[in-house]
């Protein structure tokens, strides 16, 4: 089958898929359970939150959340964008989704008007940060919590 995947907004029709979906063992302090972004999705300020379900063909494979101009100081002086939570399920890992979510965000937010996209991260041997850092992310020297802060210049 060839690699065509593509976002699709969480419906009533396909929440049950969203839900299924889960990392690898090891994984977990990396990334928050679907339910829960999905929970944040729904009390954040509407357009804040922009979360998608990864899909190839007729398989879910993967979430993504992204935040859209967000107020990121909470004083109204500094708005970023960039991508909140990626959730590829553990039995479709090491495929390219997660190339595919981070860049359909980068289209998301240059169709915005966008030029810089945020993540952070949880630092750690586990962690996914060699994975933004090849995508072309860097280190801005900010922390967000106790997460490095990555900027990707769009």
């Amino acid at each position: 089958m060839p690699f065509a995947p593509r976002l699709e907004e969480v419906t009533t029709a396909n929440l049950a898929a969203a839900l299924r979906i889960r990392v690898r063992p090891g994984q977990e302090q990396n990334v928050e359970p679907v339910a829960e972004s999905l929970a944040e999705a729904y009390v954040h300020p509407a357009g804040d939150a922009w979360p998608r379900l990864i899909v190839d063909g007729d398989r879910t494979v993967g979430f993504l959340m992204a935040f859209l101009d967000i107020d990121w100081r909470a004083d109204g002086t500094l708005f970023r964008s960039g991508l909140w939570r990626l959730t590829v399920d553990a039995a479709e890992q090491g495929r390219g989704y997660g190339r595919f979510a981070v860049e359909a965000v980068a289209a998301e937010i240059r169709r915005r008007g966008g030029r810089e996209m945020y993540v952070t991260w949880h630092a750690g041997p586990d962690g996914p940060e060699e994975f933004y850092l090849r995508l072309g992310f860097r280190r801005t020297g900010e922390t967000s919590g106790d997460q490095p802060v990555g900027v990707l210049v769009l």
